[in-house]
């Protein structure tokens, strides 16, 4: 198989040893499930990268944004990796089984994350799995995962795949010098905010793709930029503004440092989100790659964050109460006197 770096060897092993706490995600029913894939593999370094995508511009939910391959269960016998592989089929044509996949390339499960609570109350289990990719031979000289395996996209929900560095979800910039210098724009912006009446850290990364890095639905190249060239500065709404750091411990943000909630117009996307020199990831799919990068390295971030993995305190009080049922009542939301009454029910 391909080579892997000493870290990205450790970072397999420890994501294979991880042993996730009971879960409330099969105490959700059926139309409360879903979940993530995260798909690593290996770069020609031995670094572990991991893919993303755009999702359509004509979807009704979280149209240009970033996400990972993902969305809700068909059954209640499918368990979370079933419903992540079946959905990273279904966007990304990745085969449902090793023997639909190019010669010499397996797919590994290695770990499942605590569930997370989605704004729309869904319970969202991230599944992690490791793509192997086969060494050099006479069919396939130069394998590479990302254009072997990525460019056969169901337009209707994707616009594009990408990949980014896994590792670098931990750090504060751009661990490439040379993204650093010829790709406009900060890897990351962080600040705290009220979500749930609790504090929530919204993590922000900026992507830097190149034509190698990133797929279109329509399979052709990204246009017109190569890793040379310097695409435009990106201004306004795609680019939120930065917010000073609080020089409090992670997890633990001071009431001066924390923002109201953030207005619908952050979450929107301004513009063509293809053509955007780095690629916005934000909200729980960039605390899920944060808190997946804990796993598998084993360090706690260089920016502050929320420090416990998933949502599944807050999932088991919302059950206690009655809340998460069958069928979303129009208007329902997670209101504070819904979240008092969930902090006082017993766990």
């Amino acid at each position: 198989m391909a080579y892997l770096s000493p870290a990205s060897k450790k970072a397999i092993a420890n994501l294979r040893a991880f042993a996730s706490p009971p879960t409330n995600y099969y105490k959700c029913p059926l139309t409360r499930r879903a979940a993530v894939l995260i798909l690593l593999f290996a770069d020609r370094k031995g670094d572990l990268r991991v893919v993303l995508t755009i999702r359509s511009a004509g979807l009704r939910n979280y149209a240009g944004q970033a996400a990972l391959p993902g969305g809700k269960a068909d059954t209640l016998q499918e368990t979370p990796f079933m419903t992540a592989r079946r959905e990273a089929f279904e966007e990304i044509g990745l085969g449902m089984n090793n023997s639909e996949l190019p010669a010499g390339y397996e797919l590994e499960h290695l770990a499942e994350l605590p569930a997370n609570l989605a704004m729309t109350e869904l319970g969202l289990r991230p599944c992690v799995a490791y793509l192997k990719t086969p060494l050099p031979s006479e069919r396939n000289r130069d394998p590479d995962a990302a254009r072997d395996l990525l460019p056969k996209l169901d337009a209707k929900e994707v616009a594009a795949v990408f990949t980014a560095p896994f590792y670098n979800f931990l750090r504060e910039k751009d661990l490439d010098p040379e993204a650093r210098k010829t790709v406009p724009g900060e890897w990351y912006k962080g600040s705290w905010h009220s979500w749930h009446e609790t504090a929530w850290r919204m993590h922000q990364f900026f992507v830097p793709v190149y034509k190698y890095t990133v797929f279109h639905a329509d399979h052709k190249p990204r246009s017109a930029r190569t890793t040379d060239e310097r695409p435009p500065e990106t201004t306004g709404a795609n680019m939120p503004v930065a917010s000073g750091k609080s020089k409090t411990l992670p997890g633990k943000p001071s009431q001066s440092s924390l923002q109201p909630p953030l207005p619908r117009s952050f979450y929107s996307i301004a513009g063509d989100a293809l053509a955007q020199p780095r690629y916005r990831v934000f909200g729980m799919t960039a605390r899920i790659l944060v808190d997946a990068a804990r796993v598998a390295y084993g360090e706690e971030p260089e920016f502050e964050h929320n420090s416990h993995f998933g949502d599944e305190e807050m999932m088991d009080r919302l059950l206690k109460i009655g809340r998460l049922s069958p069928k979303k009542k129009e208007g329902e939301i997670l209101t504070r006197d819904v979240m008092m009454e969930a902090a006082k029910a017993k766990i």
